[in-house]
């Protein structure tokens, strides 16, 4: 495809952005992208749709079909819900857990997935703050749901979003389950046919309920039954969270282990921009930097790190 032909091409679908179908601030920002002599910018945005693989979509944040919006993640979650409604058909009430992580935008995202189900009959349990990925998992099982979703990008830079889709069993889709439901969120076409709920209407009408601390009580009790050592050893570890959602449970399960815990404290804050980190990833060497000056101080026996949405 030549050059020209793709910025016809691109041109066309920011277009269809032009219209009050969507938000007033995403509109100037197409327009901004479309009267930018440099076509770098729209071409990234719109060359193609964001795909929504195995693990659910994962992109960088922004207007257009390729990035991480209110648009991309309000028709994945129109999708799930037509696939739901569609396979779980004679239950009674079908219910999802929505969680999410520090990261700019997720709250947000987590509430737009959670008026659109709701506005699909589907009941919600929504996470109050944000929590790890593996308690979410944890309360699609204890919840008795037939599906979850968290929004996180894991350890990937600032700049990304991501919103993954679990199975009732608290697993993420294998391929079997995953190309069903990615053939119903292709079939969302239209931005139009997404169905939204106000968040008071869907409370009132009991399609929503706020997670709080009974389910993480409980993800922590279980935790807390696969300790090999019962009793607190001598080691004197330092912990951090890097900005992300394990400081919560990870702190708790420590603390009522009674082990010897000190806390990077200036990265126990959630952050979406991950300030004192290049990266949000703990492979990265040089995340572990205050963590481990901090350990050597305190002559720790052990750093105990957690990505963004762990």
């Amino acid at each position: 495809m030549g050059n020209e032909e793709l910025i016809k091409q691109v041109t066309e679908k920011a277009e269809k952005w032009l219209t009050p179908a969507y938000d007033a601030e995403t509109q100037a920002e197409v327009k901004r992208m479309l009267e930018n002599e440099d076509k770098t910018e729209l071409i990234e945005a719109f060359y193609k749709d964001l795909e929504f693989g195995t693990g659910g979509l994962r992109g960088i944040m922004g207007v257009g079909t390729n990035r991480m919006n209110i648009y991309t993640v309000g028709a994945a979650t129109q999708g799930l819900s037509n696939y739901l409604n569609a396979n779980f058909k004679d239950m009674k009430q079908i219910s999802v857990v929505v969680g999410y992580d520090c990261r700019n935008n997720s709250s947000l995202f987590a509430k737009i997935s959670a008026d659109i189900f709701s506005a699909n009959g589907i009941k919600v349990y929504l996470f109050e703050e944000m929590r790890p990925t593996p308690e979410m998992s944890f309360a699609i099982r204890h919840l008795g749901c037939q599906s979850g979703i968290i929004l996180t990008a894991s350890h990937n830079p600032k700049e990304y979003n991501g919103y993954k889709v679990y199975d009732k069993y608290g697993c993420q889709l294998v391929p079997q389950y995953a190309d069903k439901v990615i053939s119903y969120i292709n079939n969302v076409k239209d931005i139009k046919s997404v169905k939204h709920m106000n968040l008071n209407m869907a409370l009132s009408n009991g399609y929503l309920t706020y997670i709080g601390d009974e389910v993480l009580n409980s993800y922590i009790s279980e935790v807390e039954k696969m300790a090999v050592y019962k009793e607190a050893s001598d080691l004197k570890i330092v912990y951090t969270p890097l900005h992300g959602t394990g400081n919560i449970p990870v702190r708790k399960v420590l603390s009522d282990m009674s082990f010897d815990v000190s806390v990077v404290k200036e990265q126990a804050v959630a952050d979406g921009n991950f300030t004192t980190v290049r990266s949000p990833n703990p492979e990265e060497k040089d995340a572990l930097n205050m963590a481990l000056e901090q350990a050597k101080s305190a002559n720790a026996d052990l750093v105990i790190r957690n990505r963004s949405g762990l």
